[in-house]
């Protein structure tokens, strides 16, 4: 039977050695996210992935605040980030550098994620959008394309961490071949 390892005998980076790995070619834009829980668990994740950045749009709150650490554990302290209060102007701004956008949202002529196959070499951003609203269609219409992650369910909805995990795994599946 395998044996659990100790948080001691895991290989962690420093901050120092986290800032200076390369990133992966990914950027988050959370779209008015309400749930600092959520923010955190974003951080959290992008922090695991070596996430390039992440924008926090509109109502989202940034850090510090003690409900965004209970969840990011201190992944706020390395991964870079920004808070720009308009999304579109994120998406525009990220588009004329040269980054395909990408919302993820139930949406018409939408990619399925399973069917999604990012470009080598080609930096992306995913928008994440509200809890309930998801993300503001004038967004998706200036987005490069709409990912729908394929669900089965009668409620056709996931919390916006799982989402999250649940992306930069795929991106990282077939970018990095992890």
């Amino acid at each position: 039977m395998p044996r659990k390892l100790k948080n001691r005998e895991l290989i962690r980076k420093t901050d120092e050695e986290f800032k200076d790995s390369p990133k992966t070619p990914l950027i988050l834009i959370l779209d008015n996210i309400r749930s600092l829980n959520n923010i955190g668990s974003v951080f959290r994740t992008s922090d695991a992935f070596l996430i390039q950045k992440i924008y926090l749009c509109g109502i989202t709150a940034t850090p510090p605040h003690k409900d965004i650490q209970k969840t990011a554990l201190g992944a706020t302290q390395t991964v870079d980030w920004a808070y720009v209060e308009n999304t579109l102007e994120v998406v525009k701004d990220l588009q004329q550098q040269g980054v395909k956008v990408m919302s993820i949202e139930q949406a018409e002529d939408s990619i399925s994620l399973k069917d999604f196959n990012p470009r080598q070499n080609q930096l992306y951003a995913l928008v994440l959008g509200h809890e309930v609203k998801g993300v503001q269609q004038e967004v998706v219409d200036q987005s490069d394309g709409v990912l729908e992650i394929p669900q089965l369910g009668t409620k056709h909805s996931l919390n916006i961490s799982v989402t999250t995990g649940i992306c930069v795994w795929d991106f990282m599946s077939k970018t990095q071949g992890i």
